[in-house]
């Protein structure tokens, strides 16, 4: 998948600012790094697919772990 650098950074800071707010153990699904309202869909479904299909991550994972993978990627989500 390639990566969106904008979606990467947003990830990110919402991933990061959970485990400040709530701790280490808080999760995340990835509905948390969009608005309520379907104004990126493309991006969305990138990301579902990327969060389902790839990755086969439940709804909610660990902001952490969410974290140190979405770190890890080439700028190529």
């Amino acid at each position: 998948m390639e990566v969106n650098t904008k979606i990467k950074q947003k990830i990110l800071s919402v991933c990061a600012e959970k485990i400040k707010q709530k701790g280490e153990g808080v999760q995340v699904s990835f509905y948390a790094f969009f608005a309520n309202k379907n104004d990126d869909p493309i991006t969305l479904m990138e990301v579902a697919r990327w969060w389902i299909e790839e990755h086969q991550l439940n709804h909610f994972e660990k902001a952490t772990k969410i974290y140190a993978m979405v770190e890890d990627l080439n700028d190529s989500f």
